[in-house]
């Protein structure tokens, strides 16, 4: 029970490159809920001299998260938990991104919330979605920070009248696990635990690029051209931020790491500049 456990819920292109930065030293436990890709990413991260264990998890199950959740303590001291997984408004409906990127993000919270250790960390992939978001009203927003995870279908405005466009849903989506990552702060805290968010711009993984092949791509790559950096970013981009959230920043929790390639701050600036 020794063993310091990393858990990586979601194997895609920013997946792997967390536990691949996190994972040397450590049990690594890989969750996600496409069984292919999570073998692909077990055996490659195998290979490479991981100790890698797997488990398939529906995030927007509850019980399947909290069996995750007993599962990762069981393997030894959670001390590093990653949550990834997510849908775009690309692959999916509004309705499944609502359960995927939304509650499933709360649960995971909630849930892993209960077995990190002490001096334990977490990060969840937010997205800078959740910075462009119109502002909500304060009773709204309040509701998705605290309600708990179970009773967050229940809400109205987050039903299928109010939120019918997939993009609409992501952009909600992603700002409620800002504000929910700040709310959890105290819980995690309690256990000597922090817990922050990151915000990535456009990166350069599967479902990026099936972003850039849609409709919003155009608007994606205008945004990407007018930034500081006029890039992509890559799935190292994300775990060094991940890396410095997890194991350098003792002092920061409750917090979102914007991760754009000055995406939004170039918008911003058009947009004080009339």
């Amino acid at each position: 029970m020794d063993s310091e456990v990393v858990v990586v819920i979601g194997v895609g292109g920013m997946g792997l490159a967390i536990a691949r930065r996190t994972g040397p030293g450590r049990r690594v436990l890989l969750a996600d809920f496409h069984e292919p890709t999570l073998t692909a990413a077990a055996d490659l991260l195998r290979g490479e001299g991981h100790d890698v264990r797997t488990r398939v998890v529906d995030v927007s199950d509850p019980a399947s998260v909290a069996e995750s959740a007993l599962a990762a303590a069981e393997l030894g001291r959670v001390t590093h938990v990653v949550h990834t997984a997510g849908l775009s408004p690309a692959q999916a409906s509004a309705s499944a991104i609502v359960q995927v990127d939304l509650i499933g993000v709360a649960l995971v919270l909630e849930e892993f919330g209960r077995v990190v250790a002490a001096g334990g960390a977490g990060v969840v992939i937010a997205s800078m979605a959740g910075h462009m978001a119109p502002p909500m009203p304060g009773e709204q927003e309040r509701a998705l920070a605290v309600t708990p995870a179970r009773e967050l279908a229940g809400l109205a405005f987050l039903g299928p009248d109010a939120v019918a466009e997939p993009a609409l849903a992501y952009v909600i989506a992603k700002r409620a696990n800002i504000v929910r990552v700040q709310a959890a702060a105290g819980a995690w805290g309690r256990r000597g635990a922090r817990i922050n968010s990151i915000s990535p711009g456009v990166i350069s993984t599967p479902m990026g690029r099936t972003e850039l092949d849609g409709d919003s791509g155009a608007g994606m790559r205008a945004m990407v051209e007018a930034s500081a950096t006029g890039r992509l970013g890559t799935p190292d981009d994300i775990a060094a931020a991940a890396g410095f959230l997890l194991d350098s920043a003792a002092f920061v929790t409750g917090t979102d790491l914007l991760v754009d390639g000055g995406v939004v701050a170039a918008m911003r600036t058009q947009a004080w500049a009339g």
